[in-house]
């Protein structure tokens, strides 16, 4: 797992390393060649294959297909202005979120369930607001608790800030991730210069895959 400030990522799991460098070699029939293999779970790159994997990602999308192979499945919980960014990436990406619509009024909203920097909270101005804004919140969901009146529920989501932390499960490729370093790895937006930049080293040859300026 790895947790920022504004971001959790849990369960990560990468599938399909070994048939993405299978593939890799199927246009010019080099099976041969490849020197990697398998220990257990996990997957061990050779020389070869690895040399083979770069020359492809700089040629570009075209060259780098078997990228596209290799999935990741991993829970985010990110603050909804992130994911508006995020849902523009379309290709090769598969969501499941959990719901405003079905469970905001399941539990009282608290502090934690937003991304707040903690100069907010220490700021007196910034957290009286944040307490003001909280209570009403809390007050609408209980208006809405006692009456069932969804009068209430349609004020508390129009009010609800887009600092609110949403969970969603994604299964996306490495294609895609790759894809989203290139775009936003200077982002001005942190969740995405670190937070996301952070959790991708983690994956399994991040270096070699989908970080082309470390290699």
């Amino acid at each position: 797992n790895v947790t920022t400030k504004s971001m959790i990522f849990e369960h990560t799991r990468v599938f399909n390393l070994d048939g993405a460098f299978r593939g890799m070699r199927n246009p010019k029939d080099s099976w041969d060649r490849s020197d990697s293999y398998t220990y257990g779970d996990l997957l061990v790159l050779g020389e070869n294959d690895e040399a083979l994997a770069e020359t492809l990602i700089d040629g570009g999308p075209t060259h780098r297909k078997f990228l596209r192979h290799v999935f990741v499945c991993v829970d985010i919980t990110a603050p909804r202005y992130w994911w508006q960014e995020f849902d523009t990436y379309r290709f090769g990406v598969e969501r499941n979120s959990c719901s405003t619509m079905h469970k905001i009024m399941a539990y009282p909203i608290t502090i934690e369930r937003f991304a707040i920097d903690d100069e907010d909270i220490e700021d007196p101005y910034e957290s009286n607001r944040w307490s003001s804004v909280i209570a009403d919140l809390n007050k609408l969901r209980q208006q809405y608790l006692e009456t069932k009146e969804f009068k209430y529920f349609l004020r508390l989501k129009r009010r609800l800030p887009e600092s609110f932390l949403q969970k969603r499960t994604i299964t996306m490729s490495y294609e895609a991730i790759h894809h989203m370093i290139e775009d936003r790895k200077n982002h001005r937006l942190p969740e995405w210069r670190e937070d996301y930049i952070k959790w991708a080293h983690t994956l399994p040859y991040a270096k070699e895959l989908l970080f082309d300026e470390d290699r």
